[in-house]
């Protein structure tokens, strides 16, 4: 009788300490991929905690630009500063999803249009702001708040 065949390449043995290392490194993969994980829902949305809530202040400007895209929209207002020059007013709004149930839309605002923007300044004093709601040169309001029926 002969002797069983020897395979070609035998899988290499792996001794307790190289098996442990392995296992320490997978774990700890995983353990850090899900602390990266859970972190990014935390910081993926801000309060209104930079902003005056409690106070309503009123520009009158130039739209230059508004942006409806997630998850706030921005309006940017160019305004007279009284001393002969201007000062641009980034006036973040809500999600477009809340919007167009206020009755917004995508064109609701144009570049060149003249707006009354009631808003919530920033409390750092820079030149942005939260809105409250926005008029324009016809008398349309814009609220900031959804309609339901």
């Amino acid at each position: 009788m002969k002797p069983p065949m020897k395979p070609l390449l035998e899988p290499p043995r792996q001794s307790w300490q190289s098996r442990q290392l392995m296992t320490r490194a997978v774990v700890t993969t995983l353990v850090t991929a899900a602390v990266v994980l859970a972190a990014a829902p935390a910081r993926s949305h801000h309060s209104n905690v930079a902003y005056e809530v409690t106070k309503v202040v009123t520009i009158t400007g130039v739209v230059k630009q508004f942006r409806w895209s997630n998850p706030h929209t921005w309006l940017y207002v160019v305004v007279d500063d009284g001393k002969g020059g201007t000062v641009e007013w980034a006036c973040e709004g809500r999600a477009p999803g809340i919007l167009l149930r206020a009755g917004w839309t995508r064109s609701s605002l144009k570049a060149g249009e003249t707006v009354t923007v009631d808003m919530s300044p920033a409390k750092d004093g820079k030149p942005t702001a939260i809105i409250a709601r926005v008029t324009k040169a016809d008398g349309t309001i814009l609220s900031n708040q959804p309609v339901f029926q």
